[in-house]
């Protein structure tokens, strides 16, 4: 029985609402960096509030904030190189 090869190319425009689906991920996207940067200012804050006051513990929650945040905003502007090159090393595999 011979079965037909298939083949996958994604195309944003071959279904209808693929733009709103792409502004809503774009939107999506500039909401989580609105989030990260609330994070990072306020981890900032709380770090040198802590370090001040001599409160390490809230110094290490401060200093634990601006590094997840500053993770998040990369993994944010990454995410689209990300998925493409998983994408594009499943496509090579033979």
């Amino acid at each position: 029985m011979l079965i037909a090869d298939v083949h996958v190319t994604p195309s944003a425009t071959s279904l209808p609402g693929s733009a709103v689906l792409q502004q809503l991920a774009n939107g999506l996207a500039a909401w989580a960096l609105i989030g990260a940067l609330v994070a990072f200012v306020a981890g900032a804050a709380l770090w040198a509030l802590g370090s001040h006051s001599q409160n390490m513990h809230q110094s290490s929650a401060g200093r634990r904030a601006v590094v997840t945040s500053i993770g998040a905003a990369v993994l944010i502007g990454a995410a689209p190189s990300v998925v493409n090159f998983f994408f594009h090393a499943g496509g090579s595999v033979k």
